[in-house]
């Protein structure tokens, strides 16, 4: 299976206004505890997952986000930005994403088209450390793996102006209902505000996780005439 064939639903829950404490430091407190299993929903929350995940191993099936890393990105005044996209192509050229070309990922890097990239595999103890120079992919190769998406993503493509306020949910799910009655029994066009962008790599950082907390750092710094440097980093 290729990195651009990597995709699940996320069906484990839903995030009301009215479930939001009003201090987000609280607020993450209460995800922390639940992802750690200190409550009882996050038990309960967490039994579910497991068992999903022992579903998807026993069906033969990827393991959930392998392809999922965090995209740091930076405006032009140097104000930092971090989330997390899913990684859907590797070449010679680089990284490959996808994402709406007016969120905030997007505009941060129309102003500073330098990013960092981070892979985490906690059952590996790896890490993955990339930075580099972020460009647009070519348009045709945009609109080949949009038609290779679901018809729910290519429609949610163009109901969502990514990073823009909304009022409330509704709005979110009229738009998608009405897009998919235009759409009905057509094809779903590449929208001129979505595409992909490739990361060219000038500096790549492997860690494996050793004992003590005396892990293991490499570096690849890339060199003028495009060959790598490899070093060993101090933990």
């Amino acid at each position: 299976m290729s990195l651009a064939d990597l995709r699940r639903e996320y069906n484990f829950a839903g995030l009301r206004r009215a479930d939001l404490d009003p201090d987000p430091i609280v607020q993450f407190n209460r995800w922390f505890e639940q992802a750690a299993g200190r409550t009882r929903a996050g038990r309960i929350r967490r039994a579910l997952i497991a068992a999903y995940k022992a579903l998807l191993q026993v069906t033969g099936n990827e393991p959930m986000d392998l392809n999922a890393v965090t995209l740091a990105t930076a405006n032009k005044d140097g104000q930092p930005s971090a989330r997390i996209v899913l990684l859907k192509g590797l070449d010679a050229r680089g990284f490959i994403f996808f994402t709406n070309y007016l969120s905030r990922k997007a505009r941060e890097l129309d102003e500073n088209p330098r990013a960092a990239m981070v892979f985490y595999w906690a059952g590996q103890e790896r890490q993955v450390c990339v930075r580099g120079t972020v460009s647009k992919v070519p348009r045709e190769e945009s609109e080949a793996y949009f038609r290779s998406r679901p018809r729910g993503s290519r429609l949610a493509a163009w109901a969502s102006h990514q990073s823009d306020v909304i009022e409330n949910r509704a709005v979110l799910e009229e738009r998608w209902a009405q897009l998919e009655k235009q759409y009905a029994g057509k094809d779903i066009p590449t929208p001129d505000f979505w595409g992909g962008y490739v990361l060219d790599p000038d500096y790549i950082e492997f860690w494996q996780g050793r004992p003590s907390r005396l892990h293991d750092r490499f570096r690849y710094i890339r060199q003028p005439d495009r060959t790598w440097r490899i070093e060993r980093l101090s933990p």
